[in-house]
C-alpha cells in the first residue's frame, strides 16, 4: 500500500467517520423491512409511496450517510485540509441528516405534510452545513490530485440535488408550490450519476491505486472524466428546461459512466498483486452493474419498442453499482481507519512495540466475502423481481436485510476491537 501522498497525521477522531458508516445499514435494513411489508405492490411503478420511501432509505440513509462521513475523514488525510472542530461538526451534520431522513421517508409513506416540512428544515439545515463546510475545505485543500476536482464537482451536484429535493419535498409540504415531474427527473439525475457517481469517481483515482495496488486511471481520465460527466449532466438539463426531456442528450454522461467502468475493471485485470482480495470483488459487482445499467439505456434509445423497467435501471444504479462500491469501500476503508488509530495512539503512548491487528484482522476476509455474496444475492433477486414482482419480492426483501445486517454487524465488531484495544489498562498481547 502506498502511503506517501497520504497526510496519516492529520486523520480525525475515529468518531467522525464510524458514526456515519454504523447508522447506514440500519437505514437499509429499514428499507428491506417496507419491502417485505409492502411486498411486490411496492414494484409496481417508480411513484408508488413505499418505493420512494425505500429509495430515499437506501439513497441517502444509506449512500449519503456513508458518503457524508468519508468525506470528512479523506479532507484531511488526502486532500491535506482538516474539517474545523471535526468532533462537533460531525455529531451536527449527522444528527439533522438523521432525523431529516426519518421525516422524509415517513413523509412519503404517509403522506403527512407537516412530516415533510419537518424534511425541509433538518435536511436543508444538515446538507446545507455538510456543503459549506466541505466548500471551505476543498478551497483550502493542498492536493492537485483529480480526487479534489471530482470531489467538487460532486458538491456542486449535490447542491443541486439538494436544492431540488427541498423543493420537491416543501411541494408536498406547502400545497401552494407546484410540482413538476421534469424536477424529480433533474433531481434524481444530479443525485445519481451526479453526487453518487461523481464523489465514487474521485475517490476511486486514490482508493483503487492504493489499496489494491493497481496502475494507476490513465491521465485523461483522471484530467477530463469528471467535468465531462458534470458537462454532460449539465446539458441534459439546460436542454430539458429550455425545450423538452429529450434522452438521447444525456448520451455524455451515460458515455462517461461507461469509460469509468472499464476502465475499473481494466485496472483489475491489470493489477500487480495477485493475492486475492474481497473488495476488489466489490468493485467488479460495482462496475459490472453501471455498465450493464448504460447499456440498458444505450439498447432502449437505440432500439424501436424496448422498454426496460425504470425499477431495474434503478436497482442496477442504486444497488449494483453504487451500493456495492460503498460497501466495498467500506470494507477497506474503516479497517484501514481503526488500525491508524490504533498506530497514532500507540505512537503518542510511546508503546510503538505493540503489535497492532492487522485491517484483515480487524474485518475478517471471510465476513467480508459472505457480506459480498449476500450483496450479490440481495441484487439478483432485486433484479428479478423488478421483472417478476410476485415470485422474487419476499426473497428479495429477505436478503438485502441480511445483506445490511452483516455489513452492519462488520462494523460494529470492527469498533468493539478497537474500543477494546484503547480501553485504560489494556496492554495488547497480539
Amino acid at each position: 500500500m502506498n502511503y506517501a501522498a497520504l497526510s496519516l497525521e492529520q486523520s480525525p477522531p475515529l468518531s467522525v467517520p464510524m458514526r456515519y458508516y454504523l447508522t447506514a445499514p440500519l437505514f437499509t435494513m429499514i428499507a428491506a423491512l417496507i419491502l417485505l411489508w409492502e411486498g411486490p405492490d411496492a414494484l409496481a411503478s417508480r411513484w408508488t409511496p413505499s418505493l420512494l420511501a425505500m429509495t430515499h432509505f437506501l439513497t441517502l440513509g444509506f449512500l449519503a450517510m456513508v458518503m457524508f462521513g468519508s468525506v470528512q475523514q479523506i479532507l484531511p488525510v488526502l486532500m491535506g485540509s482538516p474539517v474545523p472542530r471535526p468532533r462537533l461538526v460531525s455529531s451536527s451534520i449527522h444528527s439533522l441528516l438523521s432525523i431529516g431522513i426519518l421525516f422524509l421517508c415517513g413523509g412519503l409513506l404517509l403522506g403527512q405534510a407537516t412530516l415533510f416540512q419537518g424534511a425541509v428544515v433538518f435536511l436543508g439545515a444538515g446538507s446545507g452545513l455538510f456543503i459549506m463546510v466541505v466548500s471551505y475545505c476543498l478551497i483550502r485543500a493542498q492536493s492537485g490530485h483529480a480526487t479534489v476536482t471530482a470531489t467538487g464537482l460532486a458538491i456542486a451536484a449535490l447542491a443541486i440535488t439538494v436544492s431540488l429535493g427541498l423543493y420537491l419535498a416543501a411541494g408536498y409540504g406547502w400545497t401552494a408550490i407546484p410540482q413538476s415531474h421534469l424536477l424529480t427527473n433533474l433531481h434524481l439525475a444530479w443525485g445519481l450519476p451526479g453526487w453518487v457517481a461523481l464523489l465514487i469517481i474521485g475517490v476511486s483515482y486514490q482508493v483503487i491505486p492504493m489499496f489494491h495496488v493497481t496502475p494507476d486511471y490513465p491521465r485523461p481520465i483522471t484530467r477530463w472524466l469528471s467535468k465531462l460527466l458534470f458537462l454532460g449532466l449539465a446539458v441534459w438539463t439546460m436542454v430539458s428546461l429550455v425545450l423538452h426531456e429529450i434522452p438521447w442528450t444525456g448520451g455524455l454522461a451515460a458515455v462517461c459512466l461507461g469509460i469509468f467502468a472499464l476502465a475499473t475493471l481494466n485496472l483489475k485485470r491489470r493489477r500487480r498483486r495477485r493475492l486475492p482480495d474481497v473488495t476488489l470483488n466489490y468493485w467488479q459487482l460495482a462496475a459490472t452493474s453501471l455498465l450493464a445499467a448504460v447499456l440498458c439505456w444505450t439498447a432502449e434509445l437505440l432500439i424501436p419498442g424496448l422498454e426496460i423497467p425504470p425499477v431495474l435501471l434503478g436497482i442496477l444504479l442504486v444497488v449494483g453499482f453504487a451500493m456495492s462500491a460503498v460497501s466495498g469501500m467500506l470494507h477497506k476503508i474503516a479497517p484501514f481507519v481503526i488500525w491508524l488509530q490504533l498506530n497514532n495512539q500507540r505512537q503518542i503512548q510511546g508503546r510503538i512495540q505493540g503489535k497492532i491487528p492487522t485491517m484483515k484482522q480487524i474485518i475478517p476476509e471471510s465476513l467480508a466475502r459472505w457480506q459480498l455474496r449476500l450483496q450479490i444475492v440481495a441484487l439478483a433477486l432485486l433484479l428479478g423481481a423488478s421483472l417478476w414482482p410476485k415470485a422474487l419480492t419476499y426473497p428479495a426483501a429477505l436478503a438485502l436485510f441480511l445483506a445490511a445486517a452483516l455489513l452492519w454487524w462488520n462494523l460494529v465488531s470492527a469498533t468493539r476491537l478497537y474500543l477494546k484495544l484503547t480501553r485504560p489498562g489494556t496492554h495488547q498481547q497480539h
